[in-house]
């Protein structure tokens, strides 16, 4: 079996979890409920490989600081792989406008 990492999510991306699934269960609870579980199985999932997914490129952002990986179509999770433990920084809809994070 390979290497296995730690996951941590930030207290920012847990909010920001919180506020995209309020947001959709608006509109249907169960749909939030899937979206949600999606989410946190796809963060979970980073325990093993967590590199597997590439670097977020912008100007904006420091080359190689940030990994994407993209939930569900809409969702984009951006993290940091430090030694044996991967940051979860961000959880962002894409479908709204995120260019505060690139800015």
């Amino acid at each position: 079996m390979g290497k296995r990492y730690k996951v941590t999510i930030s207290e920012r991306s847990r909010q920001m979890l919180g506020a995209h699934v309020r947001f959709m269960a608006g509109k249907s609870v169960s749909a939030a409920r899937e979206t949600q579980k999606q989410i946190l199985e796809a963060i979970r999932s980073l325990h093993t490989m967590p590199a597997r997914f590439p670097f977020l490129a912008d100007d904006y952002i420091p080359p190689n600081k940030y990994r994407k990986m993209f939930v569900k179509n809409w969702y984009l999770v951006l993290y940091q792989i430090r030694e044996d433990t991967v940051y979860v920084e961000y959880i962002v809809d894409c479908r709204q406008d995120y260019s505060w994070l690139i800015h």
